[in-house]
């Protein structure tokens, strides 16, 4: 099959080439991703557009049902959970093997969580580990049989199954970390409905069907994903035959694909915020007058309807209206107030200096990040700020925010697509989340009521008890503001009507399984 399949896309590339009249072959699925994987480890990595990949190679102890964020069985066949919420016991399914035909089992499991959590495991150091916080409540894992595995929690833990299920949770083959090392992100080993063949660098990602699958064998044959980080490159290639799904189809392209009786284009609403973080530390971002000002001097509205072209909402809050429950309906938008801005600018004493402001050519979730930078540019210009744009490529970018801002910029676009409302507060507000603790507060912004609301919301078990904690909380927020809060997106994604089977899901992933292609 890998020869088979090595082939198959050479004799893609060669069609590709001249863009004119490519078709892919049957049974392979070709995909147009953002941009290039960081790492194929689950472990290592923090971007939807990896995770799309990941998804199809690895499963989880459990996993989101389909078209919900509702947790239903995995790996795992079935689970308890004690009655103070603190003990986790997982039933494994018997008969699972990786790709590398080693054997799923409970002590397998403890080593993929004991390798994230603790500090001193043989194979920590084939991390860093960015999102271990999912588990931060984690005390102990144990093995109790082949088949059994106990998670032992330090105080009741409300998103522990939704983050179980998320690509964090995801479970690597133990041989295979003890094979490789550091070097296991080139080298996956899941228990996936597809195994990885071959990553060429900035080219492409080969994944095979795996016929042993434990949920059934998928019906293509397999799944290229190609990193196209030019929109209209990616654009180019999909009318022309080249790709049979692309993601993240620009706003001002949909309409194109829409007239055209060759593609359909999926659209799902998901727990998405495209934001701008402030550096609330340094610069004049540190005064909550200008960072207010910067909310009511930028055209949200106009971002989205012109730009984005109706494929998103304005943003009011740090938690996204996908998560209803938890969302604070009585907050509305900053409105577009320039007069307001500079009347706040000039309370705060701002003298003008100049703002760098971190853009990003593509990435995960990040919509149309040059334009709206841009156009972010001229609004804060408009009301007398000085901001100097530098752009960069996704993975870049990426490596200049995460280790926060101090000293480099003052402002930085971001975007998250989270499985609770739990996830983006906590990892991206607290004031343990800065990164200097592995968090990522890139803006440094801190306030202990706010880390005391999180930090009960998450071992509340009462959801009502949990919403309220999250209202009080977007409600604060939204008054300090360290945060522009810009667009809640509509995920969307172009498909050729040759394939079948595609539905996009309210996670953001991209699963496979089902797909078929004529």
């Amino acid at each position: 099959m890998k020869h088979l399949v090595r082939g198959v896309f050479l004799g893609l590339a060669i069609a590709v080439a001249p863009m004119a009249q490519a078709q892919t072959p049957p049974g392979v699925l070709v995909v147009g991703q953002i941009a290039e994987p960081k790492s194929l480890d689950p472990h290592a990595v923090t971007a939807v557009n990896d995770f799309r990949i990941l998804m199809n190679v690895y499963d989880g102890l459990v996993r989101y049902a389909p078209g919900t964020l509702e947790v239903e069985p995995a790996l795992a066949e079935s689970w308890e959970v004690s009655e103070d919420g603190t003990v986790y016991t997982f039933t494994l399914r018997d008969g699972v093997t990786f790709h590398d035909g080693s054997a799923l089992t409970a002590d397998v499991v403890k080593f993929n969580f004991e390798r994230m959590l603790n500090d001193d495991h043989p194979f920590a150091d084939t991390g860093p580990f960015p999102l271990a916080f999912f588990f931060s409540a984690v005390e102990s894992v144990e093995a109790l049989d082949d088949l059994t595995v106990r998670f032992t929690l330090n105080e009741p833990y409300a998103p522990f199954l939704s983050n179980l299920a998320y690509p964090t949770g995801l479970i690597v083959s133990q041989a295979a970390v003890e094979e490789h090392g550091a070097d296991f992100g080139r080298n996956p080993s899941g228990t996936g409905a597809y195994r990885v063949v071959d990553w060429t660098a900035n080219q492409r990602v080969v994944a095979e069907a795996n016929p042993d699958y434990w949920d059934g064998a998928p019906d293509l044959q397999a799944v290229i994903f190609r990193p196209i980080t030019d929109a209209n490159t990616r654009i180019a290639e999909m009318l022309s035959g080249g790709l049979d799904v692309m993601v993240e189809v620009p706003p001002d392209a949909l309409a194109q694909f829409r007239d055209d009786a060759s593609f359909e284009v999926l659209e799902q609403a998901g727990p998405h915020l495209w934001f701008l973080i402030l550096n609330t530390r340094e610069g004049p971002f540190a005064d909550q007058r200008v960072r207010q000002a910067a909310n009511y001097a930028i055209d949200k509205t106009a971002l989205v309807e012109d730009i984005l072209q109706g494929t998103a909402e304005v943003a009011a809050s740090p938690t996204p209206p996908a998560f209803a429950w938890a969302y604070n309906e009585e907050l509305e938008p900053y409105p577009h107030d320039p007069d307001r801005a500079r009347a706040l600018l000039a309370e705060a004493g701002y003298d003008g200096e100049t703002v760098t402001f971190f853009v990003t050519e593509g990435g995960s979730g990040m919509l149309d990040p040059v334009a709206m930078g841009t156009a972010i540019q001229a609004d804060l210009e408009a009301v007398g700020m000085d901001v100097a744009i530098e752009t960069y490529e996704w993975n870049t970018f990426l490596g200049q925010v995460n280790p926060g801002l101090e000293g480099k910029a003052d402002m930085a676009e971001m975007a998250w697509m989270t499985n609770d409302p739990d996830t983006l507060p906590f990892l991206a507000l607290r004031t343990e989340a800065m990164p200097d603790n592995g968090g990522f507060n890139s803006g440094y912004y801190s306030n202990p009521e706010v880390d005391e609301l999180l930090n009960e919301a998450r071992t509340a078990t009462d959801q009502d008890r949990r919403a309220e904690l999250y209202k009080r909380m977007q409600t604060i927020v939204q008054e300090e503001a360290p945060w522009v809060f810009v667009a809640n997106w509509k995920q969307n994604a172009v498909v050729s009507d040759r394939v079948s089977g595609l539905n996009l899901e309210p996670s953001f992933f991209l699963l496979l399984q089902d797909v078929a292609k004529d």
